[in-house]
């Protein structure tokens, strides 16, 4: 089993920034692998179907979806088992919850969400 933990959401206006995280736990062998898996940030906003926001390769590479391009940028700490998400310039329509995904020995591993509203 894997476990993980966002946190860093809140309340900010339009314009401003906020940087989520993801702390991952579980077993040792769980945790070595992770070192290998692309580690990912997905969003959900009221109404609207879980999107990709952005994800990062274990060697670093990261993919960002176009509505976040040069505004998010996702890094992660292997050491740590953790990654996270540095979001500027936040608009209205990043409002959502967001959740980071581990795909561990094929399975998904889902975190329960923070909460990002973006005031206008």
């Amino acid at each position: 089993q894997v476990q993980l933990v966002e946190s860093g959401g809140g309340l900010v206006q339009a314009g401003g920034s906020l940087r989520l995280s993801c702390a991952a736990s579980g077993s040792t062998f769980n945790m070595n692998l992770m070192s290998f898996a692309t580690m990912g940030w997905y969003r959900q906003a009221p109404g609207k179907q879980r999107e990709l926001v952005a994800t990062i390769s274990s060697g670093g590479s990261a993919n960002y979806a176009d509505s976040v391009k040069g505004r998010f940028t996702i890094s992660r700490d292997i050491a740590k088992n953790a990654v996270y998400l540095q979001m500027n310039s936040l608009k209205p329509e990043d409002t959502a919850v967001y959740y980071c995904l581990v795909p561990l020995r094929g399975q998904n591993y889902w975190g329960q969400g923070t909460q990002v509203t973006v005031s206008s």
